[in-house]
């Protein structure tokens, strides 16, 4: 791994790797999404509201997925001092926030209709509200340490990355071990609840915004690297 610890050598690779998984991402998305919306049957207990399915579970997905690239980012951060690894924990807390509230949106648009409430307390909305909150203090940690000239996060950001995952199983097994008004696991390794005619597009979905994500991810890096750069130049000048 630490073959990509040098800037310029993973900028070689993530300039096209960028727009590889961009595009592809956007085309399985929208396809996804179109043939979610217009190919798919109403599904015979919830209506047309199914049809949030194909953005609210890959939004979910990669809400718990991210924090899962930021807790391995502060490990080898922690444990092997990759140079790369606090920028990568940086650039993955701005899009994990946004789509684990575009899953928390979602999830309430759906539950109005389905349950008859916008919000429940119950232990897997609660415990995805407590994600989003996370992601929101590591990002102010991560500022923090940036204003302080740290470049990407500090120790302690790291930590605080690697304590928050502890919430990503909970997220993952509360349908399970709570009495939730949340439906339980529709997809498992014995297959899956949801009807065939329903299920397809989402795999679409589910890659596609999967790219997408990776995209922005390499698109903040490069960013904060730039970013990064420019401003060792201008200490130097400043010493200078």
């Amino acid at each position: 791994m630490h073959r990509f610890a040098n800037p310029a050598r993973f900028l070689k690779i993530a300039r096209p790797l960028t727009g590889w998984l961009l595009w592809p991402g956007l085309l399985l998305t929208l396809a996804g999404c179109a043939c979610g919306l217009f190919l798919t049957p109403a599904d015979y207990l919830q209506g047309e509201t199914v049809r949030i399915l194909y953005i609210h579970v890959p939004a979910a997905w990669l809400g718990m997925g991210g924090w899962t690239g930021i807790a391995i980012a502060a490990l080898m951060q922690l444990v092997w001092k990759h140079p790369l690894a606090a920028v990568a924990g940086r650039a993955i807390a701005a899009p994990g926030a946004l789509f684990t509230a575009i899953c928390l949106a979602t999830g309430s648009i759906w539950g109005r209709p389905t349950w008859g409430t916008w919000w429940e307390w119950d232990g897997r909305m609660t415990s995805m509200l407590v994600l989003l909150f996370l992601y929101l203090g590591y990002i102010a940690l991560a500022n923090a340490s940036a204003r302080q000239g740290q470049g990407g996060v500090s120790p302690v950001t790291a930590i605080f990355g690697l304590v928050g995952a502890i919430n990503i199983p909970i997220i993952n097994r509360s349908v399970v071990w709570w009495n939730s008004l949340h439906q339980g696991p529709s997809i498992t390794l014995r297959g899956s609840s949801i009807d065939g005619s329903l299920l397809w597009p989402l795999g679409l979905t589910v890659l596609g915004f999967s790219l997408l994500f990776g995209a922005i991810v390499l698109m903040r890096m490069r960013t904060l690297l730039a970013r990064n750069r420019i401003e060792a130049r201008m200490q130097r000048l400043a010493r200078g």
